[in-house]
């Protein structure tokens, strides 16, 4: 916030505290009230690219951006989460929320009784294509006319749809997945993969899933672009200007940028990128970190930390090792989109909780001292599984926080599937968790997560892990031999 806007806020908060003895038992939550309590409460929706939990640290875009708001105001952050927009802004206008840090669609009824603040957004519905070198991108939506679009059954895209080929005259040939356990996310992949052509989806969706699929195009509008924004209430006049005059200065601009960059640009590649499907090897064009070359019966320069580390958890060195393959490609200094660091992945807020400096995860025999102890709480999580359903369950937990894999186990549960099994049971409802139904379903505390990545990342990991054992057998039988 510069100067000048600093100067006028500050009048403002002074001609608020000037108000008589009678306003001071009525005063509104605005500003100069939530800076006396030190605190204040956004609500947001759960999704993508709002706001999640991964690894039990709180992230999203909308997450990003009210945090740091919060922070160079002085305030602690307090989030709810609403389960659609209409409830937001209820939430919003009895007292349980201050600000809705949520795009909320901007119309003159709203007006009339929200104050709408920060940067205002224009979205709109985009065709999510393939865009590979053997692909025909579309440019103009008439040259849907004779295609197939692949779309949930939800009445925004078909709607959508319908209007557009009633103005085109008709042609394009609308196909709905009835499947209620397909997400948008998976119908996106599906067009990745070249299982099907098209589908459509918001904007920010498209955008957010490309940094996971390389070969996608989402440049292609289907609607009107509509104007949305954060909201506070009428009443809150000086919280809504203090988010304006911060969005609109050089602090905002660092924060909207790095935000953008994090969620909308970085590529975040996962399992799902890393160990793409050999029938289809044109799946998702990633550029991957270069793994060591190591000499023969070695995995990596890091096999004696591991070795020797892995014995206090009482799990074989070579799975130790396939995980650091996939959370650093055995990098010690590398440094997730998530901020998860090191050879090990070590999460800010974990090497805090297991009394690490963050800063001291790139240290490979400290970050792997607290993957090794990360491991070992999560284990601890599943005393009724089998040793081998401990494991995968323990490496679902690694990839995306004990909380959401416990969701997954209630859901396992309330739908008649076992608990403690992790394939064909908690495995298929942790995918589930990107679909609304479940993630808002009254069993789940921990609300939206990105489930294919980790239903992805378990069999990856095993994958991997079966290999090391038989490169590193092989060349040991091999040494033995020449003996």
């Amino acid at each position: 916030m510069n100067k000048t806007g600093l100067a006028f806020l500050a009048t403002l908060l002074l001609m608020a505290g000037c108000h008589s003895e009678q306003k001071k038992t009525e005063l509104a939550p605005d500003l100069p009230v939530l800076q006396s309590r030190g605190v204040i409460t956004a609500v947001t929706l759960n999704s993508s690219t709002s706001y999640f939990q991964y690894k039990m640290q709180p992230m999203g875009y909308e997450y990003d951006l009210i945090a740091d708001f919060a922070a160079r105001n002085g305030l602690k952050l307090e989030i709810k989460v609403a389960e659609s927009v209409a409830q937001s802004i209820e939430m919003l206008q009895n007292g349980q929320a201050d600000v809705v840090a949520y795009p909320v669609p901007i119309d003159n009824e709203r007006k009339q009784s929200l104050r709408f603040c920060g940067r205002e957004r224009q979205s709109s519905l985009v065709v999510v294509q393939r865009s590979s070198n053997r692909d025909s991108v579309l440019t103009d939506v008439t040259q849907l006319i004779g295609r197939e679009v692949h779309i949930k059954p939800d009445s925004r895209y078909r709607d959508r749809l319908e209007n557009l080929n009633r103005e085109l005259g008709g042609g394009i040939r609308i196909v709905e997945m009835k499947s209620d356990t397909l997400s948008v996310e998976d119908l996106i992949g599906m067009v990745s993969r070249g299982e099907i052509q098209y589908t459509i989806c918001e904007d920010d969706v498209a955008r957010l899933n490309r940094t996971y699929y390389g070969n996608l195009d989402v440049s292609l509008a289907v609607s009107f672009r509509q104007r949305s924004a954060w909201a506070v209430r009428r009443d809150c006049p000086l919280l809504g200007m203090a988010i304006d005059l911060w969005a609109a200065g050089a602090t905002g601009d660092d924060t909207y940028r790095a935000a953008e960059k994090r969620y909308f640009e970085l590529s975040k590649g996962g399992p799902e990128a890393i160990e793409a499907d050999a029938e289809t090897p044109d799946t998702v064009k990633q550029t991957k970190p270069k793994v060591p070359k190591m000499r023969p019966g070695m995995i990596s320069p890091y096999d004696d930390l591991f070795k020797r580390h892995a014995k206090s958890l009482g799990w074989d060195w070579r799975l130790l090792a396939a995980i650091a393959y996939f959370e650093s490609h055995f990098r010690p200094n590398a440094v997730a989109w998530t901020g998860a660091k090191g050879l090990m992945g070590i999460m800010p807020s974990t090497a805090r909780a297991l009394g690490f400096r963050y800063e001291e995860m790139g240290d490979p025999e400290k970050n792997i001292r607290a993957g090794i102890e990360c491991l070992r709480r999560f284990r601890s999580s599943f005393p009724a599984a089998s040793e081998e359903e401990r494991v995968k369950l323990t490496l679902a937990s690694y990839n995306a926080g004990v909380g959401h894999i416990n969701d997954a186990q209630r859901l396992a549960k309330k739908y008649g599937h076992n608990p403690n099994v992790w394939t064909d049971n908690v495995a298929e409802y942790i995918r589930l968790k990107a679909e609304p139904k479940y993630y808002t379903d009254s069993v789940c505390r921990f609300g939206y997560l990105r489930g294919r990545e980790t239903y992805r990342y378990v069999d990856a990991v095993l994958g991997r892990y079966h290999h090391y054992r038989e490169l590193t057998e092989k060349q040991t039988a091999e040494k033995t031999e020449k003996e």
